[in-house]
């Protein structure tokens, strides 16, 4: 009884530590592990075995993989046909082809590339297509294996349960029903997204930081005097003066040098400032230069998450200078270098050539514009990697080829034919995926070496006797649509999947129903922007607040989580 309490601690820390602390999932696990482990409630062996085991292989070589696909041009090639005056119409393309291609590529790189495509449209506003986009690439992506990331994870703990993990259409039947309800809902829904024009207010602008230079034909002469107050697009709200931060800025202001004029505007407006001599970009003051820009939004789980720029050497750590900062419906103030990061921020950099090198980029920041960049342009290569794909996942479906082999060939010859370069694949190795789930394993085997998972199953089993397993289903699908609101969907499907796989197991059914209520449960992210990594990719672009999630994402969550709910027992019976 005295592990299972020590136990039943450590799993309750680490399940508020994600719910309510910015804490990296990644570490909180990692964590867990180590608690598990120097407590003695594992052995050293069953620790290595978690992370090399079968299931989480095959995990980390489909994501490997999905590097490959994402240099493909697909795409590319159908993306230009989206957008048309009918809106309607765009909505329709938009959110099918989404749907399609998430089902394929994961489904983050698909929101990458088409959010630019939707930004640059000239026929309707952004923000009524950009939930639209994420959405259906949430749903796409539950239709098959590899279509997001929760879906290989569930299937890697299933492997290391049972021996056997889920195959490539197993989602499929289920995942099609509640990605078409859910698309015909959102159809209607989308009516409710705000109109966002192309003047945001200033709160949903960026921020841009101007240093005045020593020789400035602005210094001595007033705001009104420089006709700073008349600029088209952007909008002089502060002014930084040594420890001083005056606002609002008076007319009649006179500009000294080395002041910090700080503008709110669109970015892209940018240039407008060139007619005045002598001011100098935070990033240009840094020695980048504007020829090269990314687009990048804070991660969930990045580590400069509450910290400055200055603190954390933004520009020696990452080869980069922010340009721009920009927090979906908050006003920020002050000078660039002393503002503390948050999930969601959008940042405009100006990029070295190291850039794209460094390993803990992405780590921190989701490139808006990395897809398209790294497009494959090279035709043979290509065509032999399409072939491939098509040959190998022919031979895995008709049984010739396990998995695992069969991802081992396919990564193989995108390395030969040139499709992906090693030095892609390690800048892109899954580090944090890897050690998210082998230390969950770990986690979940120490629930069950102690007790506590047949502590909590028992319970719930006692409490749900008479209404049957049915209701446990719906319980354990619930849970994990709460944690996948409260927390990355990722987290939610290590945290939820021993408990229901338990639960089934107190109930003497079938567990496949129960997983997949896991699975579908953790993509089941419709009404916050946090609890999934494309939902918060688009908040700044589109200009989103979370009651346009709410409004716009309610009715498509409860139509989705009815139809699974009412599907997964019949389409895998107890």
């Amino acid at each position: 009884m005295s592990d299972q309490l020590v136990f039943s601690g450590i799993f309750l820390t680490m399940v508020c530590a994600l719910v309510f602390t910015r804490w990296s999932p990644v570490w909180i696990f990692v964590g867990g592990l180590l608690s598990t482990y120097f407590l003695g409630f594992v052995e050293a062996g069953d620790v290595l075995e978690k992370f090399v085991s079968p299931g989480l292989i095959s995990l980390i070589l489909l994501l490997l993989i999905s590097v490959g696909i994402e240099r493909l041009d697909w795409l590319k090639k159908v993306s230009t046909s989206l957008i048309d005056q009918n809106y309607n119409l765009t909505l329709f393309r938009l959110g099918a082809i989404t749907a399609v291609f998430s089902a394929i590529i994961n489904n983050t790189a698909v929101v990458a590339a088409l959010s630019q495509m939707v930004k640059q449209n000239i026929y309707h506003r952004p923000s009524l297509l950009l939930i639209p986009l994420s959405y259906m690439a949430i749903l796409g992506g539950t239709m098959t294996l590899i279509g997001t990331s929760t879906n290989l994870i569930v299937s890697g703990f299933l492997e290391d349960a049972s021996g056997q993990g889920l195959a490539f259409f197993d989602f499929f039947q289920i995942g099609f029903s509640a990605t078409l309800c859910g698309f015909l809902v959102l159809l209607f829904s989308a009516r409710l997204l705000p109109e966002n024009d192309d003047s945001y207010s200033v709160a949903d602008d960026y921020l841009i930081e101007m240093r005045v230079g020593d020789t400035s034909s602005l210094v001595g002469k007033s705001i009104l005097e420089n006709n700073l107050r008349s600029l088209s697009g952007l909008y002089l709200v502060e002014l930084s003066r040594g420890n001083r931060l005056l606002t609002p800025v008076s007319p009649s202001e006179v500009i000294l040098a080395n002041d910090i004029l700080i503008f709110s505007g669109d970015i892209d407006t940018l240039s407008i400032l060139d007619q005045f001599d002598g001011l100098e970009l935070y990033g240009e003051s840094e020695g980048f230069f504007r020829e090269k820009m990314v687009e990048a939004v804070v991660t969930p789980t990045a580590p400069v998450i509450g910290n400055t720029l200055k603190e954390i050497g933004f520009r020696a750590l990452f080869d980069a200078a922010v340009i721009g900062l920009r927090r979906g419906g908050k006003r920020l103030s002050g000078q660039l270098g002393n503002i503390p990061l948050e999930a969601g921020d959008s940042l405009v950099l100006t990029i070295g050539p190291g850039f794209h090198d460094r390993r803990n980029t992405r780590k921190n920041f989701f490139l808006m514009e990395d897809a398209s960049r790294s497009t494959s342009k090279k035709l043979v290569p290509g065509l032999i990697a399409n072939m491939a794909i098509a040959a190998i996942v022919c031979l895995v479906l008709l049984g010739y080829l396990s998995l695992l082999n069969g991802l081992v060939v396919l990564l193989l010859l995108m390395l030969l034919s040139g499709v992906v370069t090693t030095a892609e694949l390690r800048r892109r190795f899954p580090f944090e995926i890897w050690f998210l789930i082998g230390s969950a394993l770990v986690v979940a085997q120490g629930l069950e070496n102690t007790g506590v998972v047949d502590w909590i199953s028992g319970n719930l089993h006692i409490t749900l006797s008479e209404a049957g397993p049915y209701y446990g289903l719906i319980g354990i699908y619930a849970f994990t649509l709460l944690m996948t609101e409260s927390m990355t969907n990722n987290a939610a499907a290590a945290i939820a999947f021993p408990l229901g796989y338990a639960l089934a197991g107190s109930f003497g059914v079938d567990p496949m129903s129960f997983v997949m209520a896991v699975a579908f449960g953790a993509s089941a992210s419709f009404m916050t922007p946090y609890g999934y990594t494309t939902n918060l990719m688009v908040q700044n672009l589109g200009g989103y607040v979370l009651s346009d999630y709410l409004k716009v994402g309610f009715p498509v969550m409860v139509v989705y989580s009815g139809v699974v709910i009412y599907m997964l027992p019949r389409v895998f019976p107890f």
